[in-house]
């Protein structure tokens, strides 16, 4: 089975929708509370791509097992050289190297787009995807604590960052 790794379309909304949901309900990974509607998920995604940011996706067998994107860091003209990313996997296709040729395709994505440096902000409690991170060259630069509140518990924000 092939992995490939295209740009998004709006027909793969409901598919990644699954994903962040799942992650949502499921984990530390993203600060929601509640999962999103489909309707969010086209807002927010239509709003990083008129900004002219990519969204990728990874196909398997023509079903979306991951996706990816990043968009600004922070909203002020000083910080457009910079961008903050995200990437996720389907909870049945983790360790197959789809984070991998994501992160890949974003890095290269960024460097065609002569952004300078990338963020990844993850919770303290998600060693694997910090030591992800790292085998990119992503450094640890600083950590928020008690930064966020999810199932009853206070969470640490570790900000990691690659120079492009």
């Amino acid at each position: 089975m092939e992995i490939k790794i295209r740009p998004y379309r709006t027909e793969d909304i409901q598919a990644i929708l699954d994903i962040i949901n799942y992650t949502i309900l499921n984990s530390t990974a993203l600060y929601d509370y509640e999962p999103r509607s489909l309707e969010n998920q086209i807002t927010i995604f239509d709003g990083k791509l008129k900004k002219g940011f990519p969204i990728i996706v990874a196909i398997e067998n023509d079903v979306v097992v991951g996706f990816g994107y990043y968009s600004e860091f922070r909203f002020r003209e000083a910080y457009k050289f910079t961008v903050e990313h995200s990437i996720y996997a389907h909870p049945n296709h983790i360790g197959k190297g789809i984070g991998k040729m994501i992160m890949e395709n974003l890095l290269h994505l960024a460097k065609d787009q002569k952004l300078h440096t990338m963020i990844g902000v993850i919770d303290s409690e998600n060693q694997s995807s910090i030591d992800f991170h790292e085998k990119f060259g992503f450094e640890i630069v600083g950590t928020i604590k008690d930064s966020g509140f999810k199932f009853d518990r206070w969470l640490h924000s570790v900000f990691m960052q690659k120079m492009i």
